[in-house]
């Protein structure tokens, strides 16, 4: 995603990085590279930790430190900014009609969201192993990229433009493979396990995706991911007019705001 940054005339003077550590503390470092003058937050679950971790481990004190940029603070409420970065997370929401909502009052007008997300081609080997065991889906079904862009122009983004591209992941071992899965996220099927499962089911499913997932030349486990990205734009809110029309105050802010840029 970092490189479609150049996609911009304009680079965002501010930027909010959503949930950091599961969309990549090396994005956040290309990030800082490509917008050195902007103001930067992020936006966690827990918040301290995450700073931590962009912080990294070396001490305050490192001569390596005084020549970083300002580091980047926690959002609140009401921190909005130019550009909102959400890589790997839509598909791990739940709500995401509410997420992208949330999203969108989270950037000023004429600023843009940025994000990626797992499509439905994702895991399909793998799932194909599930149903030949008679197993629940290992994963919930993933949106399509045009569904997505549908969905954020029902939330007030304008000019969504939507790309995908496919990406095959090898692995030594079933056991790698399950290491990284859990590390991006859950399973959010309403099909999955209704309890957790034990030691001798875990062999089983090694076994399964050892026998049943395609090997590449050298024999390791291949497994194809498709990566859906998108942005869009917010737009300056449309005033309804009518033989009697009111206009809240933030409205016409804003509406005064687009009008001088």
């Amino acid at each position: 995603m970092a490189g479609r940054l150049q996609w911009f005339r304009e680079p965002p003077a501010s930027w909010l990085h959503w949930e950091p550590v599961n969309g990549g503390l090396q994005a956040h470092g290309l990030l800082l590279e490509q917008l050195p003058r902007a103001t930067s937050f992020v936006a966690a679950r827990d918040g301290a930790r995450t700073l931590a971790a962009l912080r990294g481990p070396r001490p305050a004190w490192h001569p390596a430190q005084w020549l970083r940029r300002a580091p980047a603070r926690l959002a609140t409420d009401q921190t909005q900014v130019a550009m909102l970065w959400a890589n790997m997370a839509l598909h791990m929401e739940p709500e995401p009609m509410r997420l992208l909502r949330h999203w969108h009052s989270r950037i000023e007008t004429g600023g843009f969201l940025m994000f990626s997300s797992l499509g439905p081609d994702s895991l399909r080997a793998l799932r194909l192993v599930h149903a030949r065991q008679g197993w629940p889906e290992p994963a919930h079904a993933f949106t399509d990229m045009h569904d997505w862009g549908d969905m954020l122009v029902q939330v007030g983004f304008a000019e969504p433009v939507m790309d995908m591209e496919r990406i095959t992941l090898s692995y030594s071992s079933a056991d790698t493979l399950l290491a990284e899965l859990r590390g991006l996220g859950r399973n959010l099927s309403l099909s999955r396990h209704p309890s957790l499962r034990g030691r001798g089911w875990r062999a089983r499913w090694c076994e399964a995706v050892e026998q049943g997932l395609p090997r590449s030349s050298d024999g390791r486990l291949l497994l194809d991911f498709e990566i859906v990205y998108g942005h869009a734009f917010k737009a300056a809110p449309r005033v309804p007019v009518s033989a009697s029309s009111t206009v809240s105050v933030d409205d016409m802010r804003a509406l005064l705001r687009a009008g001088r840029r």
